[in-house]
């Protein structure tokens, strides 16, 4: 019981902001449990839903998306918006696969991490904008889908993927194992449905491709994965998921 606390505590401390202290044993730990990351995506949802829903009361849908992406990377961080960054800067470079993981893991920040990092944004402000807009009502509700989405689409690119070099990131690839991905889909799929019915379970399957393509640009270029990648299709998994909601909503008007 004490493991499992520990690997949920530590789930927050690795994917969020939240201040709730972070060992290497609680790593070691979460390491063992990642089907965890989508429960706290799911939490970190009920956050940012929560956030968005009021703050919709009192300001302008364009207001309100700005208010949602402030709110997505201030209790996210920016770690998988760098972790995208990177990713963009990897596929952007020329030359072998060498160079490519190379200019994935340099510090500094180039034309093709930028531009992926803008699309993100972009597509973010965009997305929410039009399912505000289209008056889907159930926004909040929306928001933990993308969100406990989003980390599925973590779980999936690691159990599917193969590291490439040490790190964090390759503590994640090489610990989890195809249950891992089970027990996190069908967690995910259960909140999803839960939430929005067939909307819900197509937009976690729509975050899931995303996260594939991700996944499948990583072998292409870099001959497997890293945690880049891994944060990239964090990234990834919630646009993929939220653009769904955007079809959805302008077909339901």
């Amino acid at each position: 019981m004490k493991s499992f606390v520990s690997a949920f505590l530590s789930g927050f401390g690795f994917l969020t902001t939240i201040p709730v202290g972070i060992t290497m044993e609680g790593i070691e730990n979460l390491m063992k449990h990642i089907y965890f990351f989508p429960v706290v995506g799911a939490l970190l949802g009920i956050i940012i839903g929560t956030v968005g829903y009021g703050s919709s009361f009192a300001f302008h849908p364009l207001i309100v998306s700005f208010i949602i992406i402030v709110s997505i990377y201030y209790f996210t961080g920016f770690n998988h918006l760098d972790g995208l960054a990177d990713f963009g800067d990897g596929i952007a470079a020329h030359g072998t696969r060498e160079k490519k993981v190379s200019a994935m893991r340099d510090t500094s920040i180039g034309t093709g991490g930028l531009l992926l990092c803008i699309l993100a944004v972009t597509g973010l402000f965009s997305t929410l904008f039009a399912i505000i807009e289209a008056g889907f009502f159930f926004l909040p509700y929306v928001l933990v889908v993308a969100e406990t989405s989003a980390k599925q689409a973590m779980v999936t690119v690691a159990a599917f993927g193969k590291s490439i070099h040490k790190g964090f990131g390759a503590m994640t690839l090489d610990n989890t194992k195809f249950s891992d991905f089970i027990i996190g889909l069908v967690f995910s799929g259960a909140v999803s449905y839960l939430l929005l019915g067939i909307y819900g379970i197509a937009a976690l399957i729509i975050s899931q491709i995303g996260g594939l393509i991700v996944l499948n640009t990583a072998n292409r270029n870099f001959g497997g994965a890293s945690g880049d990648v891994v944060g990239a299709s964090n990234e990834t998994g919630r646009i993929f998921s939220l653009l769904a909601f955007g079809g959805i909503s302008w077909m339901l008007l």
